[in-house]
């Protein structure tokens, strides 16, 4: 586009990896082992960045667009985007990937001999949020976290040598709260990109409307709705929290940092009210060192 500002991409890289800082969890803290931050930044990358694609939001100048191979008059076809960046992961697996966040992954992919069936789902999640705009039933809601969520911790798993069976289903729980609980606030947001990730069974169970969401505040209806969401988003963390004392070490720590960053959201959610449409409520810093706490001392009961 003409007076469009070109971004270098490794500048462009740089902005999605910054955006680390305003995930409800901590993405790669300090106190893990360096190997694993690396590790973990680099799934990171590349799932915040399929997200921007599939949300539209890549970084001004077509740096990604172009490192993708992507004509620029396409640019802004967002399937076109996601068809290219699955191809170019492909070549993590079998090749030499283009864009720089890919091949900072193909280390970790190689190092952690990670299969490309959860980053696979990402893109796929991504790619329907372009053609489903509704859900009908939260078991559809719940269908598209297993491509737009539990991948991620699956993958973390992975990352850290820990993966079983068990383990992967409490991390799905996790992953889904963590997913139902971004959607709730972000319902203003999302409704501005004509989508809703409010069942929409429940939304007639409640009396709300999509025009109910469109207004600058929440009525008693809306409110009641999110406050039944939110509580199983939290039944959801409940369930998945003997993952946490399943593992040892700093795992343990940032296992409780993931779920403790859903319970702080979700006390943010209470203590608007469940208006998650004035601004999006975000938990505090006390919040989640409180519910951290808390979820360690649970894993030691239980460990």
């Amino acid at each position: 586009m003409t007076g469009t500002r070109r971004v270098r991409p490794e500048a462009s890289a740089r902005t999605t990896l910054d955006k680390a800082a305003d995930e409800n969890f901590p993405v790669a803290p300090f106190f893990l082992p360096r190997a694993w931050r690396d590790d973990l930044m680099a799934v990171y990358g590349f799932a915040r960045l399929v997200d921007d694609i599939g949300d539209g939001d890549l970084a001004p100048g077509g740096a990604d667009a172009r490192h993708l191979g992507v004509a620029p008059e396409r640019a802004e076809d967002r399937i076109a985007l996601l068809d290219a960046f699955e191809a170019d992961l492909l070549r993590v697996f079998d090749g030499t990937p283009h864009h720089p966040l890919l091949r900072a992954l193909q280390p970790t992919v190689r190092r952690r001999e990670l299969a490309p069936e959860p980053f696979l789902g990402l893109i796929g999640a991504n790619r329907q949020d372009q053609l489903v705009r509704r859900y009908e039933t939260y078991d559809d809601l719940l269908a598209y976290c297993e491509l737009s969520a539990n991948p991620v911790g699956r993958l973390v798993l992975g990352i850290t040598g820990t993966a079983t069976p068990e383990r992967i289903e409490r991390s799905d729980e996790i992953c889904t709260a963590l997913q139902i609980v971004e959607h709730l606030q972000d319902v203003a947001e999302d409704l501005g990109r004509d989508r809703i990730y409010l069942p929409a069974e429940d939304m007639k169970r409640f009396h709300v409307t999509e025009d109910d969401l469109a207004r600058p505040t929440a009525n008693a209806s809306v409110r009641a709705l999110i406050a039944f969401e939110a509580d199983r988003a939290r039944t959801l963390l409940r369930d998945g929290t003997p993952l946490v004392g399943s593992v040892r070490g700093r795992l343990r720590l940032l296992l409780a940092g993931f779920t403790a960053g859903g319970l702080a959201a979700l006390d943010a959610i209470t203590a608007a009210g469940f208006d998650v449409l004035s601004e999006p409520p975000k938990p505090t810093k006390p919040s989640l060192m409180r519910e951290a706490g808390t979820v360690l001392l649970q894993a030691r009961r239980e460990g």
